[in-house]
């Protein structure tokens, strides 16, 4: 058990407890660790992979399960490895996007049903501090104006909860916020556009139950790609409330597209995020790997 005590506006710490206590009772043996920053859940998963758990549980929110998975991808020991996900975050997107319990109890059960399921991950190329990272993702990634909300979030007001901090960014980020010109190449086929943001989506559910891809499919493939064309800020306001429901996808600067893999390219300062965490900027490439990560659901 990999527990984040800041995850969900730093109830997590207040909820481990009783979460112990109830993974005890329905006859779970366990070992926990709690994480001390930004990237400990990495090192913590890696090293459980390759000292042979056979499940890793990541305590937490999206930022929670975004580090494991990497630890465990990461590790030698990823095809024996299986994630666990107990939701005690302020999104929970990968849990909605896949099925499993958003509230700790029955969350609690289904890590011991023993039932799994293999999903498919995304790997992104990015920039940091001029050099090129790699990184994992499982619910979805993203370039341009829902990036720099990602940003904004982390910087400023990642103690809110629920869907607030990302209600919040958006407001805040909007009002400096240019759209991008960039250059997309798909299948071969590069295109230079202006854009307001584009979605790489593994799973549906993205910024605290926002349906930005309602057909995404874990087990598909494939990535489904949502691009926003140049829209101005009073156009964009007036479609965002759509996206809870997932009608935005019918909007027409609103693009959809299925790809394995997907490259931008920019001169620009473009910010990218996966999972919900800031990266880095781009140029970025992102591409699938299929069914390479074990869930329990």
């Amino acid at each position: 058990m990999i527990v984040n005590p800041v995850a969900g506006a730093k109830s997590t710490r207040r909820h481990w407890p009783d979460i112990s206590r109830l993974l005890k009772h329905i006859g779970l043996s366990f070992d926990f660790a709690y994480t001390e920053g930004i990237g400990h859940a990495i090192e913590l998963a890696r090293d459980a992979a390759v000292e042979g758990y056979r499940y890793v549980v990541a305590v937490g929110g999206d930022g929670t399960v975004h580090e494991v998975a990497n630890g465990i991808l990461s590790s030698c020991g990823a095809r024996e490895t299986m994630l666990g996900v107990i939701s005690t975050g302020t999104g929970g997107d990968f849990a909605r996007s896949l099925g499993i319990p958003r509230t700790y109890g029955p969350a609690c059960s289904t890590i011991v049903a023993n039932r799994q399921s293999h999903v498919d991950v995304g790997v992104v190329e990015f920039m940091r501090r001029g050099q090129k990272e790699q990184r994992y993702f499982v619910n979805g990634a993203g370039i341009g104006f829902d990036a720099a909300v990602v940003e904004t979030i982390e910087r400023s007001i990642k103690h809110f909860h629920g869907t607030i901090p990302y209600v919040l960014g958006l407001l805040r980020t909007l009002v400096c916020y240019r759209n991008k010109s960039v250059i997309i190449n798909s299948g071969g086929k590069p295109e230079k556009q202006r854009i307001v943001t584009m979605v790489v989506a593994n799973g549906a559910y993205f910024g605290g139950g926002m349906r930005v891809a309602p057909a995404a499919d874990l087990h598909d493939g494939k990535f489904d790609v949502m691009t926003v064309h140049d829209i101005g800020k009073l156009g964009l306001l007036r479609a965002f409330p759509r996206i809870y429901k997932g009608t935005h996808v019918t909007h027409p600067r609103v693009f959809m597209d299925k790809a394995i893999e997907i490259s931008v390219e920019t001169s620009e300062r473009v910010p990218v995020q996966a999972d919900g965490e800031f990266l880095g900027v781009g140029p970025a490439t992102f591409r699938i790997l299929p069914a390479a990560l074990t869930v329990s659901v």
